[in-house]
């Protein structure tokens, strides 16, 4: 979605382990002049993670890694061509407010992408999803990483996070046309998309 070209500057927003960068950078294999992606994300373990990730595969060029906040982005404006964030909006404090930072940050005609967990479009499977959310990952949690606590708290804020529409209005209220979201396995991850104009 992201159609990658030479010279493209990517923001990948709360890319703290670098796979969304990556997969980028991978598209862009054989440009002349070369694409590149700031990774910005507010954990620096994560970063660190993602920083090991890279050199253990060999990407050493067209990354940047930075610690920042989505509600308070570390950049002067219209900087980047492309800004991405993959289930890291659900985790922001001020959602309109890094929405608005989004905007700030990208160049005019910048796209914007964000893939995260939505609302369920079918009434049977929303049925059986909210029970295993609830009933099954939190116990999974606690059986496998010794942590429901962690895993209680990702279905609630799967629950509490808006869906497509709400979060599609939102986009729009902070700036952004052409606005529009593709449901993914029924509804259960969306991708909002849309351009600063």
């Amino acid at each position: 979605m992201l159609r990658p070209r030479p010279d493209m500057h990517l923001l990948d927003m709360a890319g703290g382990t670098g796979d969304i960068a990556f997969r980028f950078l991978e598209a862009c294999t054989g440009f002349t002049s070369p694409s590149c992606v700031t990774v910005c994300d507010r954990n620096d373990k994560m970063l660190y993670e993602g920083k090991r990730k890279a050199i253990n595969q060999g990407i050493l060029k067209g990354l940047s890694w930075v610690c920042g906040d989505a509600a308070d982005i570390p950049f002067e404006d219209n900087t980047f061509d492309a800004y991405t964030i993959s289930f890291g909006l659900r985790n922001v404090t001020e959602i309109d407010k890094a929405l608005q930072e989004a905007h700030r940050v990208l160049k005019p005609g910048g796209q914007f992408f964000c893939l995260e967990f939505s609302k369920v479009t079918s009434k049977p499977l929303e049925k059986l999803y909210d029970f295993y959310s609830f009933q099954v990952i939190p116990k999974m949690g606690a059986l496998v990483a010794n942590d429901k606590e962690a895993y209680q708290y990702l279905v609630e804020s799967i629950a509490r996070f808006p869906d497509q529409q709400t979060l599609a209005d939102k986009i729009k209220d902070a700036g952004f046309g052409q606005v529009s979201w593709r449901n993914m396995s029924q509804g259960v991850v969306a991708i909002h998309s849309a351009l600063k104009v």
